[in-house]
């Protein structure tokens, strides 16, 4: 008995290459909801961020020394009175915010982050809008090519965000401040012990703190204490992308109560004075 052999569909003229679908997905459910909202978010943020550092007003409360941490640390000799906890050595910047210098690392940190390229991508440029979902770009050259060939500089985003991080829990420290100089409590320094907190488990959880601590072995046997590490920043690592949402909200409602205690238009609520 002959057997006939049967062509692969590829084979043949009707099916080969891809599939000619006209829509643009085949998802019935609500897709677009989530890039929505990413990008409501972020746009927010943005807007947001950018008004309160050209403002260069209302970010620091003499009377407990609470300081935005968009504007921490103030370095130069145009900050508000008292705001300077670690020198001016930037000098007077004039009409220039102390702000604008200081959010480089925060927003080079995040704006390369391995998590943050995924939700502006699909929310920004649409590239890919959602999972099974095309996109309206014809050409794809990924991250090798200006600009985005800088994401490369986020390990480096990395380490500054560490810096900044424990400026910020100073500032948290020093906020315990009560009204005769000894220790107290107010509901600022609760924000901003929360702030520092929130950015410590987002810069822990991060892909580059995952790779330093742990990255390059080829025994973990051998370096018993980098494995440990490494196993308790990956288990931060799996709730890294909860920790950049909720850091960054709590980040800029910290600025926003700082500035309406510092304006007058709130009473900071003391639990000790």
């Amino acid at each position: 008995m002959t057997s006939t052999r049967i062509p692969p569909a590829s084979a043949t003229p009707a099916t080969a290459g891809r599939a000619a679908i006209a829509a643009r997905t085949l998802r019935t459910d609500r897709w677009w909801l989530q890039p929505a909202v990413t990008f409501a978010v972020l746009f927010a943020f943005v807007v947001y961020s950018t008004v309160r550092a050209f403002s260069n007003a209302a970010y620091f409360v003499p009377a407990y020394d609470y300081i935005s941490p968009f504007y921490s640390p103030c370095l130069a000799a145009n900050c508000a009175d008292g705001a300077s906890h670690l020198g001016q050595p930037l000098g007077n910047l004039g009409i220039i915010s102390p702000a604008l210098l200081i959010l480089i690392v925060p927003l080079g940190f995040r704006l390369t982050c391995y998590y943050y390229r995924k939700a502006y991508y699909r929310a920004f440029w649409l590239s890919p809008p959602a999972c099974a979902v095309a996109e309206p770009h014809a050409k794809y050259s990924g991250e090798t090519r200006f600009p985005l060939i800088l994401q490369n500089l986020h390990r480096y985003f990395f380490y500054l965000g560490l810096v900044l991080n424990v400026i910020l829990t100073y500032d948290a420290f020093i906020a315990f401040k009560g009204k005769d100089g000894g220790i107290g409590l107010g509901i600022g320094t609760l924000v901003l012990l929360g702030n520092a907190t929130l950015l410590w488990l987002y810069s822990l959880s991060c892909h580059s703190c995952r790779h330093a601590v742990g990255g390059r072995l080829k025994h973990f046997s051998a370096h018993p204490v980098r494995y440990r590490l490494w196993t308790w920043v990956s288990r931060l690592n799996g709730h890294h992308m909860k920790f950049a949402w909720v850091s960054l909200i709590w980040v800029a409602l910290a600025d926003l109560y700082v500035s309406l205690v510092a304006s007058g238009t709130l009473t900071d609520l003391r639990i000790v004075n």
